[in-house]
């Protein structure tokens, strides 16, 4: 029996909709892995969405500190989403 498309897993995670979501996301996961309970493999998927997590947020941080130097150099400019 072979699977049909629509049941087969994702392999790819999606990206936060928010900083605030993402952030809450990698606090799961530290906890979790600081739990020492997780399986190999699933330690490794862990820390693999956590450092996808910790770039989105990265970029979400660069992009704001952007926006406030623009502002402190008394211009206001419209902020470009990341």
């Amino acid at each position: 029996m072979s699977r049909s498309p629509a049941t087969a897993p994702q392999s790819v995670e999606t990206p936060p909709a928010t900083y605030e979501l993402a952030l809450a996301e990698l606090d799961r996961l530290v906890v979790q892995m600081e739990g020492g309970q997780l399986p190999l493999d699933e330690l490794l998927d862990g820390y693999r969405r956590g450092t996808e997590l910790l770039a989105f947020c990265r970029g979400r941080l660069q992009a704001v500190e952007e926006q406030v130097k623009v502002l402190e150099d008394g211009q206001l400019k419209p902020w470009a989403a990341a």
